[in-house]
């Protein structure tokens, strides 16, 4: 079983021109979805959350994840806005209380915020607040967080590169290609 990091790096490497850009932000993106990764393979429902400018992302992901040709187990991913439709609504410390204790309620602490957007959108406030959280943030630094930039010409490109990458990265933990610790 390959080291996280070093097996990351020949992946990017094996995609060619295609994800060099990642070589650069290899350390953030272990970092990130090396916690991640370990979250899954423990059982842990993936809640997805984007911007509004990432929706189509979000559809994507939920789409693609468990698709009927994929040779894993199926993993247990929902979109935050499927569950509670006024997903929209929601603004300040308060709302954001009662949408965690819902959360808590309804996966007895078995789950971890994926959030892809902006940082400065009020939704990245809800996966900022947990620790556990990944998150795909654009135009903003923060800790343990992949950065990205939103006016980024080929930024719909991208996210499609970095999904593909974390699909193949769960692929290969889940079946002992790579030990997903960093």
């Amino acid at each position: 079983m390959q080291q996280f990091t070093k097996w990351t790096l020949e992946t990017i490497r094996n995609e060619g021109a295609m994800l060099s850009w990642l070589e650069e932000s290899r350390f953030e993106w272990t970092a990130t979805v090396s916690q991640a990764v370990r979250q899954i393979v423990s059982g842990k429902t993936i809640v997805l959350i984007t911007d509004a400018d990432r929706k189509w992302f979000a559809r994507y992901i939920t789409t693609a994840f468990n698709r009927p040709s994929m040779e894993r187990p199926m993993i247990p991913m929902v979109r935050l806005e499927q569950m509670y439709p006024h997903f929209d609504n929601i603004a300040g410390v308060e709302m954001i209380d009662m949408l965690d204790d819902m959360l808590e309620l309804s996966f007895n602490g078995d789950y971890f915020l994926w959030y892809i957007g902006r940082g400065d959108d009020r939704h990245s406030d809800i996966a900022k607040r947990k620790d556990n959280s990944l998150l795909w943030l654009m135009d903003e630094d923060f800790q343990n967080a992949l950065r990205l930039h939103s006016h980024d010409p080929i930024i719909d490109i991208k996210l499609l590169q970095l999904y593909r990458l974390f699909d193949t990265t769960l692929n290969g933990a889940l079946f002992g290609e790579v030990d997903a610790t960093i």
